[in-house]
């Protein structure tokens, strides 16, 4: 006689998750749940939801940092439970923040002596560093405002419009006019003589980008010192500079090192750079390196003791992890000037091969630049039959995410696909990317092709119309028409494609 059983809800005899009860029931998404789940339960419902993201290493639309060395990732798992903030515990963390703000200012020709410290401070991204540049560029212009008996209430910063919109959060959020300089089609850096004629007495700074996050192309940081330097010997003012080096201040300096964007000129008081971009570590920390220690001004830095000891602060958060921090000291004494280098000009070589692989299709105008951020930016040179955005979306079947958008004022009607050339993206995965837009561009012409056929050739597309008494009469379709026409026939196409897709990705 054979005895079956039903098992418990609770029994926990059979410890494989996908056989508990928990792969059964939903996961909670706006209340904490009432009772414990088991740990491997929990890890393993979680990672399986997280595999319907993308991969990072094929996220081309980010100049974020996605690989590092297995030693450094040892490294930040080690020092991923101590609090930055905490100076007097972590001392020696602190310290090694402290090598990071000296070997970057060095690297950016700051004016320091041989055993001077450089002022600076590590912060969560380039967009607190922004934050705090800003608000010492203003608390500076008040001051000097307020001494002067002149009114301090009306500050404003000029850039151009391609800056990134942590620089527009600043002006937001600090009350800070924002006037940007316009772009136009074939020019979409900011234009330093514009720039300086939006200048007047109540510009805190006016901020330069070293790599567009548009087109990777570096803003000529020298002719607008040169330019502001004699409107301030014309007006008695003292306007300076803030450079955005987000993603090229780890570029410049090592392949391009006799470009002046840098401390070298004398109106850059402030730059801030992302160590999550090409300074080579994980998303969370971004450097900001003052000139000296005039231009930030005392009253911005607090200083606490309830840590156990006097601790000056100068940031916009307070608990943070300490791990980037300890990472990016670990890629600057690993790397060296002699890796960094490397690693910039093989981004450099691999984004030559993807460039090159475009412009032989004949399809593309390139609008981004060879000198600059390691980037391709690229628009189609007939998008009358199709465009950038179905390009991008049809890219994501093999993998790659590859972003469209476009530029702003007044280019925004220039559309660009963009992708970034990062540490781990080798000329084998460039390859594979030009052979894959090749596949897609073949894909949409045949579909166009269809689309012509279906709604005829004739460049006026007709329908007969039967009146009461019978005649016959031709006319003309609507343009409404003949789009729903055109509409209903991709749609067909894309249900075609999922169809197909859906039995090559079916289980036998």
């Amino acid at each position: 006689m054979v005895l079956s059983k039903t098992a418990s809800e609770s029994d926990v005899s059979v410890h494989s998750t996908f056989a508990s009860r928990y792969v059964r029931t939903s996961l909670p998404r706006f209340k904490m749940p009432e009772e414990s789940i088991p740990k491997d339960a929990a890890y393993q419902i979680i990672n399986d939801e997280l595999m319907l993201d993308g991969n990072p290493r094929l996220n081309l639309a980010s100049f974020v940092t996605t690989w590092m060395e297995p030693e450094c990732d040892k490294l930040i798992m080690a020092s991923i439970n101590k609090n930055y903030v905490d100076m007097d515990e972590y001392p020696v963390t602190t310290e090694l923040q402290n090598r990071c703000v000296n070997m970057i200012a060095h690297l950016f020709n700051a004016p320091l002596e041989e055993n001077e410290a450089a002022v600076g401070v590590g912060t969560v991204g380039s967009s607190e560093a922004i934050m705090l540049a800003g608000l010492a560029f203003k608390r500076k212009w008040q001051n000097k405002r307020k001494q002067e008996g002149k009114p301090y209430d009306k500050p404003n910063i000029v850039t151009g419009a391609n800056v990134q919109v942590c620089w527009e959060k600043f002006a937001r959020y600090f009350e800070v006019e924002l006037k940007e300089v316009k772009l136009s089609e074939g020019y979409y850096v900011m234009d330093p003589a514009k720039a300086v004629e939006l200048v007047d007495e109540n510009t805190i700074c006016v901020a330069a980008i070293l790599g567009s996050t548009l087109n990777g192309e570096f803003e000529d940081v020298k002719r607008l010192n040169d330019l502001l330097v004699e409107k301030n010997k014309e007006t008695g003012w003292d306007t300076p500079i803030h450079v955005d080096a987000a993603s090229g201040g780890f570029i410049a300096p090592f392949i391009y090192p006799e470009l002046e964007w840098d401390f070298r000129l004398p109106l850059v008081k402030s730059i801030n750079v992302s160590g999550h971009k090409y300074g080579l570590v994980y998303a969370g920390i971004g450097w900001a390196i003052w000139r000296s220690k005039e231009d930030l001004p005392e009253e911005l830095i607090f200083h606490i003791n309830y840590l156990g000891a006097d601790q000056p602060t100068f940031t916009l958060n307070f608990s943070k992890g300490s791990s980037q921090v300890i990472a990016q000291y670990y890629q600057l004494i690993r790397l060296g000037y002699e890796g960094y280098k490397n690693v910039m000009e093989n981004c450099r070589d691999n984004m030559i091969v993807l460039k090159e692989g475009l412009e032989k299709m004949g399809r593309f105008n390139i609008v981004s630049k060879d000198d600059g951020v390691p980037l391709v930016a690229f628009t189609l040179k007939d998008p009358h039959n199709f465009d950038e955005f179905q390009i991008s979306d049809l890219l994501r079947r093999f993998g790659w995410i590859v972003p469209a958008y476009s530029m702003p004022p007044d280019a925004q009607h220039i559309t660009v696909l963009r992708v970034v050339i990062r540490e781990d993206f080798s000329r084998t995965l460039a390859e594979r990317l030009v052979a894959d837009i090749e596949k897609v561009l073949h894909e949409l012409d045949s579909l166009t092709a269809k689309i012509k056929m279906l709604s005829g050739t004739s460049s006026v597309t007709v329908h007969e119309v039967v009146k009461d008494n019978g005649q016959v009469v031709v006319a003309k379709k609507s343009a409404l028409e003949t789009q729903r026409e055109i509409t209903a026939i991709w749609k067909k196409f894309v249900l075609d494609r999922k169809k197909l897709n859906d039995k090559m990705n079916g289980v036998c």
